[in-house]
């Protein structure tokens, strides 16, 4: 087959309705609906349970997706699968604690107790809380973190005994980051949507541990002090001290995020921002979709705290990465045979339409030993489309100071209407209000070649905005620049091979693939 088709580069809202036609689709029939967490589809096509994500860890991904969705696209879910993925998370949360438990089969009783769902435990009761007004998430998640407060101390970890005498089975993770720091998140979110002070506090206790032991001025990333391979879990960590940062206004956390960033992270992505599924990996290039995620919603919240350059990193980690990765094309998939009429067998290739998971940054299958198989676990896809929502909100956002315009995208809001040079022949900006407005240029755009035409008044140039004091409504700004070709070589350093790319201003044109099956884009 070699390249698929309906790649997509341009549109955001495109790629966030179809990531949630996955997730309301991947319910598992013979589990009264709780979704599936495994996923296959080459060699053998299949969805399947786990023992360790499915009802504490999948419906967290996904009701935060969904309703993210549901609030920034204004998309229309099918309610029953929602209220599918809420009693899934309510079963998780109905052991004799309230932790995100699982069950070690379909029917069995929840035992398993693993740190490295709490983030996901969290997110989904979040969600319903912040969404839907649900009373009943907010007492579990409140209760929740008087539990962990009870059976964890940052210095001591886990009262394993009381864990025990509840029947619980402990389920260990690889140090810190990989378990219980990841909720810090979710933690931040809650409170900024409720004011729930022991939220709060414990999101701090949980920062102070992994700014003192991990995330060190230095900014360095060194295997033996973060323990763990996992790069989501680092990422997801970093994404997390930056919505604190974010919260608390807090100049010097947000330096430290950025001082990872600049040199740290980069053992963990390259300049398109792909990211391995594990650091330091060997004889693969496949990566992990929602890592990717995290990074661009850490360079969002950097892009507006005043650092410009990452939102020109979050478009290029959009358009050469993340976008072109999501699963458009089902053709090539070979549905198993299934005379037990087994849910997790039934029509595997519409159902994962739409999902993200395990991608090379040139296709969907990577040279050299890859993964194994060719998958998309279905908690990424929660991931990747509530990172997908966040940048929707930042293609053009409101502020005291005005409207800003911080990423390409075709895009409206009361406040204005923006059409991407990569969708037209140029960028065209239609204020709908009288309010000041500011309008990002990539860094390979210069000024004095910008031709601009619908205003008498020149904009300023500040800080790698153009600045118009006082837009006409109704008169659009047509700002004419070229997209010039050019050339960069992804690192060998996470790389089985460096990779030659042509980009075509941030839009990848071309790329090598080493004859790999299932590519995003032309051969380089």
């Amino acid at each position: 087959m070699s390249r698929v088709a309906a790649v997509n580069t341009t549109d955001l809202a495109g790629a966030i309705r179809l990531g949630c036609r996955t997730m309301q689709r991947v319910l598992n029939a013979d589990d009264d609906h709780v979704p599936f967490f495994g996923s296959s589809l080459r060699p053998r096509a299949a969805l399947s349970f786990s023992a360790h994500h499915s009802e504490s860890h999948v419906p967290g991904r996904h009701l935060n997706a969904l309703l993210n969705a549901e609030d920034a696209v204004g998309l229309a879910l099918d309610e029953r699968a929602v209220e599918h993925h809420r009693r899934a998370a309510l079963l998780s949360y109905s052991g004799p604690v309230p932790l995100p438990l699982n069950r070690t089969h379909i029917g069995g009783p929840l035992v398993n107790f693993c740190p490295h769902n709490l983030r996901e435990g969290f997110h989904a009761l979040y969600a319903l809380a912040r969404f839907r007004d649900d009373r009943r998430a907010a007492e579990l998640f409140e209760q929740s973190i008087a539990a962990i407060c009870r059976l964890w101390r940052p210095d001591a970890g886990w009262d394993l005994k009381g864990l025990a005498a509840l029947g619980l089975q402990y389920q260990e993770c690889q140090g810190f980051l990989h378990g219980e720091a990841r909720m810090l998140g979710p933690l931040v979110k809650y409170y900024r949507a409720t004011g729930h002070t022991p939220a709060l506090r414990l999101a701090l206790v949980l920062a102070e541990k992994a700014l003192a032991e991990f995330f060190l001025p230095d900014g360095e990333y060194h295997p033996e002090r973060f323990i763990t391979r996992h790069s989501h879990s680092i990422t997801c960590v970093l994404s997390s001290l930056a919505q604190l940062a974010d919260l608390l206004d807090d100049a010097a956390l947000l330096g430290r995020v950025r001082a990872f960033c600049e040199r740290g992270l980069w053992a963990l992505r390259d300049q398109l921002c792909w990211s391995p599924e594990a650091v330091g990996q060997q004889d693969t290039d496949h990566g992990e979709a929602n890592n990717s995620g995290d990074i661009l919603e850490t360079a969002l919240i950097l892009g507006r705290r005043g650092y410009p350059e990452y939102f020109h990193d979050a478009e290029v980690l959009l358009r050469g990465h993340l976008l072109p990765s999501q699963l458009r094309d089902v053709s090539f998939v070979e549905e198993p045979a299934n005379p037990d009429g087994v849910d997790g067998l039934h029509q595997v290739g519409d159902r994962h339409l739409g999902a993200f998971g395990f991608p090379a940054p040139y296709g969907h299958e990577s040279i050299g030993k890859g993964r194994g198989n060719l998958s998309f676990n279905m908690d990424i896809v929660g991931g990747a489309v509530a990172s997908l929502c966040e940048a929707y909100r930042e293609v053009a956002r409101q502020a005291k100071t005005g409207t800003w315009v911080n990423l390409l995208f075709d895009h409206q809001t009361p406040a204005v209407r923006v059409r991407s040079p990569y969708t037209g022949p140029g960028l065209e900006i239609e204020p709908l209000s009288a309010r000041p407005l500011w309008v990002r240029l990539p860094p390979w755009a210069e000024p004095a070649a910008v031709q601009l035409e619908g205003t008498a008044q020149p904009p300023v140039w500040s800080q790698g905005y153009l600045f118009f004091a006082q837009p006409v409504p109704r008169q659009p700004l047509r700002l004419r620049f070229p997209l010039p070709v050019r050339e960069l070589v992804l690192s060998g350093r996470v790389h089985l091979h460096p990779i030659r790319v042509r980009l075509q201003g941030d839009a990848v044109v071309a790329m090598d693939h080493f004859g790999a099956d299932l590519t995003f884009f032309d051969p380089y």
